[in-house]
Order: structure tokens, then sequence, then C-alpha cells
């Protein structure tokens, strides 16, 4: 550990929040990220940040360091992730054409327009949709251990102390997570080239 966030983090146990403050700031935008690729929307995602970083504060006076503190964010970040995930499987979906009930009567629903780009950008765009779609349609335990490994980059043990499961567990997820990826993208390459020839 960075021996300024070492004192940060000891400052911060001690209950100073201009510390702790000071740690989000190094870790918000590793935390959104992660957030934002397990749920797949903005503000969603700076919501659950937002609820990583207050039971991280919480939490933080008993730290016992047995594990970076970066591994300690991301697991508190990616538990609080799957409690949203798991509470919303039960939640009724709104229609993008159903109206916002307003004080002075009913708005419809703006969507960013879909307008199209560049052949370049637009071609670029439909890579990174055709692969977050992907993403997204993988199981949980899946898309969690792909997104820790490859998106941002962290260890196999640092995942399997975030996960709190063995290295060997997480390995054959990642295994298991990238090979269900490549089958995805493979049949959806093959129906793009399939609409292209026709």
């Amino acid at each position: 550990m960075d021996p300024n966030e070492k004192l940060l983090l000891r400052q911060a146990k001690a209950g100073d929040v201009a510390a702790f403050e000071q740690l989000v700031e190094a870790y918000q935008k590793k935390v959104f990220n992660l957030a934002l690729r397990m749920t797949g929307n903005h503000e969603d995602a700076a919501d659950l940040a937002q609820e990583a970083f207050i039971r991280v504060f919480k939490a933080i006076s008993g730290f016992r360091e047995q594990s970076s503190f970066s591994t300690w964010v991301y697991r508190i970040t990616t538990n609080v992730c799957l409690d949203e995930i798991r509470k919303r499987k039960n939640k009724k979906v709104i229609s993008l054409d159903e109206e916002i009930q307003m004080e002075d009567g009913e708005m419809k629903r703006q969507v960013v327009s879909e307008d199209p780009l560049p052949e370049e950008l637009a071609e670029r765009e439909e890579l990174r949709r055709v692969v977050n779609e992907a993403i997204e349609s993988l199981p949980e335990d899946q898309k969690v251990v792909l997104t820790l490994r490859d998106l941002h980059g962290l260890t196999y043990d640092e995942i399997a102390q975030i996960l709190d499961c063995p290295g060997g567990t997480v390995k054959s997820r990642i295994n298991r997570a990238r090979q269900a990826l490549r089958n995805i993208l493979s049949s959806k390459t093959e129906l793009l080239l399939d609409e292209y020839v026709k």
C-alpha cells in the first residue's frame, strides 16, 4: 500500500473526515466504473458508488487490513451492486413510452437521440454495444469476475478476497465467462454477417 494512502487510512480510521474524503477522491472513479459496468446505467452507478462509500465510511474503523484497502473497497462496491441487482429482479419494468406524472401534468420521457454518426464512429459504437450486451447477458457470477479481472485489472487473489471464494473458483469462473463471451460474440458476428450479406 502507498505510504500516503496508509497514513490517510490510519487517519480516517481515527475519525478524520478530511482524510476519508481524500481516500474517496482517489477511488471515486474506479468505484463508479465498477458500479457502471455491473449496472449498465450512469445514474444507478452514481447512486451505488455513493452507497458503497457510505458503507466504507461506516465500517472503516473496523477494517483489519487483512487485504489491501482497494480490495476491501471493491468488495463492498461489488456487494452493494449485487444487492441492488437482486432487489431489482422483483421490480416492475417501466416502458420508455410511459409518461411521467408531474405536479402540473404529464410529461413524455426524453431519450437520448441515436442519430447516425460518421461511419467509423458508428462502427465503434456498434462494437461497444454488442460487447456490452454480451457482457450484460452473462450470469451474475461471470459478469462480476470478468469486470473485476478484464476491465479493472485486479489479480485473481484480489478477486478471490473481494468475492470471498477460493482462487481456483475465480479462475474457473473467469475461464467460463470468457468462453461464454466468445460464444455470444461469435454468434452475434454470424448474425450481423448474415444481415449484411442479405
